[in-house]
């Protein structure tokens, strides 16, 4: 198992063979998912995130024509 410690301002350090691993370089975002009493820790895509398109939501408009209608909103 791989350790880090928690600072007083609820900080830690992602352990190097950790971000070797998952390819994590300065100023890429990560992404917590708590599963019961485990915790995942992910590398978040660049894009990956539905409020970086709020239409994405929207699959009733996910057509080719409506992408191109909507891509400049």
């Amino acid at each position: 198992m791989i350790h880090s410690r928690v600072t007083s301002k609820a900080q830690t350090t992602v352990p190097v063979s950790v971000r070797r691993a998952l390819g994590i370089q300065p100023g890429d975002d990560i992404g917590w998912e708590v599963e019961g009493d485990r915790v995942v820790l992910r590398r978040i895509e660049p894009g990956s995130d539905p409020f970086d398109n709020p239409f994405a939501l929207f699959t009733e408009w996910a057509d080719e024509v409506d992408c191109e209608a909507f891509d400049g909103l």
